[in-house]
């Protein structure tokens, strides 16, 4: 299935169900059909057409999802933005991107042609003019750019095609039988692929409804439950966390909720059982990536549930743990995870070499170590890689270098992640500088405040006169690490 359809496929068969909401109100299946063509000519009018890009900066509202199936309406692929990002990040990814428009409610001051909300939902006949129309559809052509930064600090776009949305939307459906009756509640970003991709098009498509909460708050996350009903959500461990921490007193009415998912980064069996008989609510633990737009295993909700593990293989992927030879091993044995099937991306925007060295011989290269136990289960050992995860978010250390790097008295930077009770880990900076220089911590996270986003800043800046190193010469990561362990 094409999804840029699904808006008029949906109002042809239930107009006046209800599809998606926000905070500001409701839409039926009508009136997003309605406003996604209004959106598509408003775009079409600003030149976008098949193979452009649309950036889009909002925070999580009904208005981004209305542009994303406009855009795709036109042939046009779409970027979401962090709105947290900073000016030239955001910058950076659309020139990147080539985005030939930014649909946004905040004026950066970039060089391209910014669009409003209000020029989005102009009045007017919204199936008169030919731009309203799909024509060519394509499932290869590129759907998403989702960026994710690398290992060297560049932000990379994932290539995401029709057809790859096409398989993780049914692969979901199948998985967790969504139908007309399933009411997702979105509360993770929609800069995401999994805010987009199993918090909305998976519903949208199994014909039932979204209901889009803005920004995660611990303290109105269960009123908005007992308030909409939803039959599931999706969280990172740092949510389930801080709902754990509620007071003892909160006792919610949970009872619509069929199950919840939990992804991005490892969660503790011992804090899923807590909150699972606390809430009375099912917690799937799985496992994916951008590049697999979105997951490739998950535990199943019928059958065995095993917690610390990451569940079984998604229908229509092939997941594997491979050795440095390239050969795939038997259950038990520890190596890379690797994924092949019609969910992996189409490659990473404009970076062949980097698209080649994970994309090899049909597999994809994830960078994380894991083993499938006797049963198929998944379990993540380690990351190959040097990734953060701080409360779902990724953050790659390198990054955070080289902001450090840009002090001219910075000689060394080097950051490790940090076990933290919430939000998993955060990111801390060990430095070096100049002998003599007259350098504080607070110079340099205010140096690094200046080109990075809050979530990526290191929560601790610490000095030393020297970073350890190892026997070749290079700084020694797993020194820091014992390091910051012995002093915390």
């Amino acid at each position: 299935m094409h999804l840029s359809t699904l808006p008029d496929e949906r109002a042809a068969v239930a107009p006046d169900s209800p599809a998606i909401r926000d905070d500001a109100g409701e839409l039926s299946n009508r009136d997003l059909r309605d406003r996604v063509h209004r959106a598509a000519k408003a775009l079409a009018a600003r030149g976008v057409g098949r193979g452009d890009v649309v950036a889009i900066l909002l925070p999580n509202r009904v208005e981004l999802i209305v542009t994303l199936f406009a855009a795709w309406r036109l042939g046009a692929a779409v970027t979401p933005i962090n709105p947290v990002l900073g000016a030239a990040e955001v910058g950076y990814q659309v020139a990147d991107s080539g985005a030939r428009v930014i649909v946004s409610d905040t004026d950066l001051g970039l060089d391209v042609d910014l669009i409003g909300l209000d020029a989005l939902d102009e009045d007017g006949d919204a199936t008169a003019d030919a731009a309203a129309d799909v024509h060519d559809l394509d499932d290869e052509q590129l759907a998403l750019l989702i960026y994710t930064s690398g290992t060297t600090g560049t932000p990379k776009g994932v290539m995401l095609t029709h057809r790859n949305l096409d398989a993780m939307t049914s692969s979901f459906i199948s998985w967790f039988e969504l139908d007309a009756r399933d009411h997702s509640l979105l509360v993770l970003p929609l800069f995401h692929a999994n805010g987009i991709v199993l918090g909305t098009l998976s519903p949208l498509r199994a014909g039932g409804q979204v209901s889009i909460t803005g920004r995660f708050a611990r303290d109105r996350f269960f009123a908005d439950v007992e308030r909409l009903r939803p039959t599931y959500f999706s969280a990172v461990p740092a949510i389930y966390a801080l709902l754990s921490s509620l007071d003892d007193s909160v006792q919610p009415d949970t009872s619509s909720l069929r199950f919840a998912v939990c992804g991005a980064a490892p969660m503790p069996a011992e804090a899923i059982t807590r909150f699972e008989q606390r809430f009375d609510v099912t917690i799937v633990e799985g496992y994916g990536l951008s590049e697999t737009t979105t997951a490739s295993t998950i535990n199943p909700l019928r059958g065995v549930r095993k917690p610390g593990t990451v569940g079984l293989a998604l229908p229509g992927q092939r997941v594997a743990i491979m050795d440095d030879q390239g050969q795939l091993l038997p259950a038990g044995a520890v190596g890379e995870i690797v994924i092949a099937g019609p969910v992996v991306m189409a490659g990473y925007l404009g970076k062949p070499e980097e698209t080649a060295r994970t994309i090899m011989d049909g597999w994809l290269h994830t960078g994380d170590i894991g083993r499938f136990d006797a049963d198929g289960y998944l379990q993540i050992v380690d990351r190959i890689k040097d990734m953060i995860i701080r409360g779902g978010e990724n953050i790659y250390p390198k990054e955070i270098e080289n902001a450090l790097y840009t002090h001219p008295d910075v000689v060394e930077a080097a950051v490790v992640g940090a076990p933290d009770p919430v939000l998993g880990e955060v990111p801390v900076a060990y430095v070096a500088v100049r002998d003599g220089a007259a350098v504080s911590v607070a110079d340099l996270t205010e140096r690094v405040a200046e080109t990075l986003a809050a979530f990526k800043r290191p929560q601790r800046v610490l000095l030393l006169p020297e970073l350890p190193k190892n026997p070749v010469g290079k700084i020694d990561k797993p020194a820091l690490r014992r390091r910051l362990a012995e002093t915390s």
